[in-house]
């Protein structure tokens, strides 16, 4: 066999133990979420997912990193998003090439960690990890779903960390022993034992790191069994007002007053009731104000029939419109995602959504890019109105805030909310358009941080999604099976005493590890330059 022979065989073997490597990383960070194979999902599996990653970037070459770099995100998020699909094609194309492009930048950091530190680069890799998930959930494509400490939303005494450090601090615990053993294995099981022995003080301070995370996680547990309680119905019509038109919206409405009827003659003693995200949709003031459709007029005074003879408050998901001023002077419909509520006989001042949706909800660079801006419209893309206001409410003397949708999967919103005096968080949300059981629980375990952050109940009324109750521990009180039609009926803790770190100062763990991502690379490029100078 001749020496070109010998080098193809082994150009091939090593790209098919790197594709291999890419594989295994894609599958283990999906399990270990909410997927297709388990509802609740592996979050064991969390703590080893990324050791494929740092395996592969340390074997592949510098021009070879770009490449699995972006063929990792898009195959991770083909498979932990699939169920974008529900949404719209597009959406699982969009969403696997936008991290596609983020790993294509950020495994070269990764590797460059480890080119500049050879002995410590694993150190510098942990922070550009976590200052990677933090800076992937800001500006216009700000996304949440797959931030690693997410998968352990079932581990409680570890979750409440986060009313100290937020979310980062719990990826941080996770992604340790993946960044490790994945420097540790990097030229395979011959050098395992090499590496551990020359740096194992690191294992047993993320030991400790643990360990007092847990002890804080039991301490910090509170006790709400003196606090009172405020009694719910949360509807679930299982309807989707998304196939539009009056006959979706009506049937919708038909289906909430029918369940909400059932749930109050169950339990007269239901101090609110709660529909889920544009429930309702036409708007309600809008249209009884101006009844310029015939259909939707019909459907806001069948609503508001009812409405009036309830004794009972109502918490509803309806899109708000408003008559603006425009550029050239002129009036102009602006339509916004809304909640209200209706209480003795009227609707106060609605919460409109502040955090959109970027692409389907709101893209801001019409006039830059004309194009896309057209062909979003065209794909069913419906742009609201961004609201400006960060609303309590308040019922019975319980103050309480609605993040709508997936405003529930930031925890600066929640922190808002809290900041203001909301004591009780309650996020409408339809995830009935992703048909897919494990969307939904990916939804939910963000929900499930956002109690312990602020040590704030969290109450969840969705269209066929998952309807539950959530403690200000971070405990799973109820949970009504998704994609049911139904109504779930459950005593909300309302606890208010205390005020969390993370309330107090938001994300600071997450600004310290971006400091020490971007310091320790201007670091350690500065000290590889003066010494090549020399």
């Amino acid at each position: 066999m001749n020496l070109s022979t010998w080098r193809e065989r082994g150009f091939l073997q090593n790209l098919a133990v790197n594709f291999g490597l890419v594989a295994v990383a894609a599958i283990l960070f999906t399990l270990s979420f909410p997927s297709f194979l388990s509802m609740w999902g592996w979050w064991p599996l969390a703590y080893v997912a990324l050791v494929p990653v740092f395996v592969l970037v340390h074997r592949a070459t510098w021009t070879e990193v770009f490449f699995y770099g972006f063929l990792y995100g898009l195959t991770t998020y083909a498979l932990h998003n699939y169920w974008l699909t529900g949404f719209h094609p597009l959406a699982l194309i969009a969403v696997p090439l936008i991290y596609a492009t983020y790993f294509l930048v950020f495994f070269p950091l990764l590797k460059l960690a480890t080119a500049l530190l050879p002995r410590y680069g694993y150190v510098l890799q942990f922070a550009i990890w976590i200052a990677y998930e933090f800076f992937r959930t800001q500006f216009f494509l700000g996304y949440s779903y797959g931030i690693i400490g997410y998968t352990q939303y079932l581990f409680l005494p570890l979750v409440r960390l986060s009313n100290l450090t937020g979310i980062w601090g719990v990826s941080m615990i996770v992604v340790f022993p993946g960044v490790y053993l994945g420097n540790a294995l990097r030229d395979g099981w011959s050098g395992f034992r090499g590496f551990v022995r020359n740096h194992r003080v690191a294992p047993v301070v993320w030991a400790l790191a643990l360990a007092a995370s847990l002890v804080y996680g039991f301490a910090t547990r509170v006790d709400y069994s003196d606090s009172p309680t405020w009694r719910a119905a949360l509807i679930q019509q299982n309807s989707d007002p998304w196939q539009g038109g009056p006959v979706a919206y009506q049937r919708s409405l038909d289906i909430s007053l029918r369940l909400s009827e059932q749930a109050l003659a169950e339990d007269p003693t239901v101090d609110v009731v709660v529909w889920s995200e544009t429930s309702v949709v036409p708007p309600i003031d809008y249209h009884f104000r101006y009844r310029t459709n015939r259909d939707s007029f019909g459907i806001v005074e069948q609503l508001l029939a009812f409405l009036e003879t309830q004794e009972v408050p109502y918490v509803i998901g309806n899109s708000s419109a408003r008559l603006l001023r425009d550029e050239n002077g002129g009036l102009e419909r602006v339509d916004y995602n809304a909640v209200i509520v209706y209480e003795d006989g009227e609707f106060g001042e609605p919460y409109r959504k502040t955090h959109l949706v970027p692409f389907t909800e709101h893209f801001p660079y019409r006039r830059q890019l004309p194009w896309l801006y057209d062909l979003l419209m065209e794909n069913g893309s419906n742009h609201w109105g961004k609201g400006t206001e960060y609303t309590v409410f308040e019922l019975d003397g319980v103050r309480f805030s609605t993040p709508i949708c997936f405003e529930d999967t930031f925890g600066y919103i929640g922190r808002e909310f809290v900041s203001r005096g909301a004591e009780v968080l309650v996020n409408l949300t339809n995830d009935l358009w992703s048909k897919s059981v494990a969307a939904s629980m990916q939804h939910m375990q963000m929900a499930v941080f956002r109690a312990t952050e602020t040590q704030r109940s969290m109450v969840r009324s969705t269209n066929g999604g998952i309807t539950t109750i959530i403690d200000p521990n971070g405990r799973i009180v109820d949970l009504y099976p998704p994609f049911q039609e139904g109504y779930l009926i459950g005593d909300v803790p309302v606890y208010t005493e205390g005020r969390t770190v993370y309330v107090a100062w938001g994300d600071w763990l997450a600004w310290v590890m971006v400091a020490a991502a971007a310091g320790g690379l201007l670091a350690a490029v500065v000290v590889a330059i003066v010494r090549r100078s020399r």
